[in-house]
């Protein structure tokens, strides 16, 4: 399987990224089995979707899993469940015939109506009501999940700023397998990180990188904020 080009994060890292516990980005993104209630039999669910690295033999996954997930999680956070976000899902896999729906561009636009489409199937009868209001839609689908996303001309997330109001760091799946880098200079962010951590001067790593300072300082910002 080519990797080149389609970003690698591991469950960790994804976590960290995404704020979304490890367990539910796997339960999510790998599925799950468990005992039925009442019953011996263990009972399996699917992944929400297949993962561009489901076929292969590395445990974790690619930029647009990456940023589905946050979708996903603020789904969650709504209340909305895990079947009603997997029909949602499908409905705009079909619709759009791209595989990553919610962090394509169309999605900001139709998303409301293959959304309450959804939750009519699921039975989700007080979210629908919410839903087919516009202001409720974009309650749950926040603007500030689209921020700091660009598309490319397919119309998918072609890289992502994941601080808001700035462009200093971006998670660019065609760099560094996607992990997060300063903008000027490409580093990685951890590897400045570590270095400054390990020199103890911002100007010494500036300028062993050859890049500006305050690219130094925001990768120090950012690693500590995962840290967190």
């Amino acid at each position: 399987m080519n990797l080149i080009g389609i970003g690698l994060y591991t469950f960790q890292e994804a976590a960290k990224l995404t704020n979304v516990p490890a367990q539910d980005l796997r339960r999510w993104l790998k599925g799950q089995s468990y005992k039925a209630r009442g019953s011996a039999e263990r009972v399996n669910s699917a992944p929400l979707w297949q993962t561009e690295l489901a076929e292969s033999e590395i445990e974790g996954i690619s930029f647009h899993d990456l940023l589905e997930v946050r979708f996903v999680q603020a789904f969650r956070k709504s209340g909305v469940s895990l079947q009603t976000i997997r029909l949602t899902s499908q409905h705009a896999r079909e619709l759009f015939n791209h595989p990553y729906p919610f962090t394509c561009r169309r999605f900001q636009t139709d998303g409301r109506s293959i959304f309450a489409t959804a939750l009519e199937e699921a039975g989700e009868t007080q979210l629908l009501d919410l839903a087919k209001k516009q202001f409720a839609f974009t309650k749950i689908i926040e603007p500030s999940l689209c921020r700091g996303i660009e598309f490319g001309r397919d119309e998918l997330a072609s890289c992502w700023y994941p601080v808001a109001r700035s462009k200093a760091i971006v998670l660019d799946p065609t760099i560094a397998f996607g992990k997060p880098i300063v903008t000027n200079g490409r580093v990685r962010t951890s590897i400045l990180y570590d270095a400054f951590k390990a020199e103890e001067s911002k100007q010494y790593v500036a300028k062993l990188y050859e890049i500006p300072v305050s690219a130094v300082e925001a990768a120090i910002r950012f690693e500590e904020r995962l840290a967190a």
